[in-house]
């Protein structure tokens, strides 16, 4: 009898904190969605938690309409962790092949990568992942699955995303004061291109932007393999804040006209369009233009592009992926967006949406769940033992805790 079990994705973000719990039987092939919360996020600047207390009750709210939602407890959960603390590096291991029959096992793969683990990092970082991207034997180079060949001399090339101690900890803290078990911390881009990529685009060569509230995560493949993760310190809440500043504005008024009647391209704005503040708060009267908002607008989203393909340039990357650019996260919804990112990189781009889920599908067919969604797939893979090993620290604790098979979806 095919066993079930509960899997809940925990995204945590500048703005919002969401929830999605799904069901899942051995050998099903889609998650199935049976509950939803979401609430707005405090507590968190830039994708870190500054007030442990309030982001706690926040977790705490959008966790409890998760479960009014499904009626199944939530006490486990695989969390996202964001903010520009978050970098990567290349890291490589060696070891012998330990059998007599010179045949590599997975108890040597698992030593390459432990070698792989063995990186100096500064005393405020620990590891949070260590990726396996490829691997070698003897002279031969570029293998995916080394396991059953053979050979004396094995060699992983891996890459190692890092992030600052004090900040895990915090949102570790926030976690588990809001009664919940952290099975798994995973950094919020790979949560997102979990969800929103195909196998295809990861081998063609793809770069998923993640345009969060506080800060913008660049995650880049190519040949199945990420080559690199960067988080930006700008997000969609930056765009609020501009919008605020150039019409003088309170905050929660800028926030309704940017998701009311924003876009990102200036030029398709008539210079005779009016806002009529009154219909958006009772408290505000007259007009402002409508292109000057735009232009607000396009003026910031224009800057993460720039610094987006100034990233892309110095990783050799700059015009060079045939499967353009997959958007997500809240941001990513608004109007032009796609066309101005074709435009500033000169890719193929397009908005990402969550794939492989059954339920109610409907409630998370957004980019800006792209994260959550992640979080319960990636929960799935670790389960069902699949594809490479690879480490991952769980819960927060400072150390390397947990050897967990990495996620087939990310490599081909």
């Amino acid at each position: 009898m095919a066993k079930e079990q509960t899997i809940v994705g925990l995204d945590v973000g500048t703005c919002f904190v969401r929830t999605v719990v799904a069901k899942h039987k051995t050998g099903q092939a889609k998650p199935h969605i049976i509950g939803i919360g979401q609430a707005n996020s405090s507590g968190l600047r830039r994708g870190v938690v500054v007030d442990v207390e309030e982001a706690t009750k926040s977790i705490n709210e959008s966790v409890q309409e998760a479960k009014r939602s499904c009626g199944y407890p939530v006490e486990q959960v695989y969390v996202s962790i964001g903010g520009n603390h978050i970098s990567s590096l290349t890291s490589k291991g060696v070891v012998a092949v330990s059998r007599a029959d010179e045949e590599v096992s997975e108890e040597d793969v698992s030593r390459a990568i432990n070698a792989a683990a063995a990186v100096s990092v500064a005393p405020n970082r620990e590891i949070l992942h260590i990726i396996p991207r490829s691997f070698s034997l003897d002279d031969q180079t570029g293998i995916k699955d080394p396991v059953g060949m053979n050979g004396v001399r094995l060699e992983v090339d891996a890459i190692v995303i890092e992030g600052g101690t004090p900040h895990i900890k915090n949102i570790t803290k926030a976690v588990q004061e809001a009664g919940l078990e952290i099975v798994g911390l995973i950094a919020s881009p790979l949560a997102s291109s979990r969800a929103v990529l195909a196998k295809r685009q990861k081998e063609l060569g793809v770069l998923v932007l993640d345009l969060g509230g506080g800060t913008a995560g660049l995650t880049i493949f190519e040949e199945g393999d990420i080559v690199h993760n960067y988080i930006l310190p700008i997000g969609s809440s930056h765009v609020t804040n501009d919008i605020a500043i150039g019409l003088r504005s309170d905050i929660d008024l800028a926030e309704k006209i940017k998701l009311e009647y924003g876009t990102s391209l200036a030029t398709e704005i008539n210079k005779k369009d009016a806002i009529n503040l009154a219909k958006l708060s009772l408290e505000e009267k007259g007009t402002v233009s409508r292109l000057e908002v735009a232009q607000i607008i396009e003026a910031r989203l224009c800057e993460v592009l720039d610094l987006t393909n100034k990233e892309l340039k110095r990783v050799d990357r700059q015009g060079l992926l045939p499967a353009g650019v997959v958007l997500v996260g809240g941001g990513a919804k608004m109007p032009g967006l796609v066309d101005l990112t074709k435009d500033k990189l000169k890719l193929p781009a397009q908005i990402g949406f969550p794939i492989e889920l059954e339920g109610v599908v409907e409630e998370v067919d957004d980019p800006s769940f792209a994260t959550a969604v992640g979080l319960v797939l990636w929960g799935i893979d670790v389960s069902a033992d699949r594809g490479h090993q690879g480490l991952s620290l769980s819960g927060g604790s400072g150390i390397l805790s947990k050897i967990i098979n990495w996620i087939k979806g990310f490599l081909p």
